[in-house]
């Protein structure tokens, strides 16, 4: 699990290892001060030769386009390595953006 933590944002990723996916759940807000600790955790799934990865959102609160290029460039380095990266489990606001750049369509859990 790694957390940010300051006296404004908190991010916190926990990291559940499953035998066909690496489900990260989030926490918090993703913006530009957190966006590259998601970035580091994606890199970590990667670098131990996991492909399959779902980032549920459930808890997240706040999602700004720095949050949505980390899950850009995660849905391309898996894509690039034979597996694959989803959403799920956003909801308000952050779900409305997500809908709006499209995002929600092309990193859909039931896609």
């Amino acid at each position: 699990m790694a957390t940010i933590d300051d006296a404004s944002v908190t991010l916190t990723v926990r990291r559940e290892d499953r035998p066909d996916v690496v489900v990260l759940r989030l926490a918090g807000e993703l913006d530009l001060s957190t966006a590259p600790y998601l970035s580091e955790r994606i890199d970590e799934v990667l670098g131990d030769g996991r492909t399959s990865i779902v980032v549920d959102l459930d808890a997240v609160t706040f999602c700004d386009s720095t949050g949505m290029s980390a899950f850009i460039r995660g849905h391309h380095l898996s894509s690039a390595a034979g597996g694959f990266l989803r959403l799920t489990g956003a909801h308000g606001v952050v779900a409305r953006v997500l809908k709006i750049s499209g995002l929600d369509t092309l990193l859909s859990d039931d896609s």
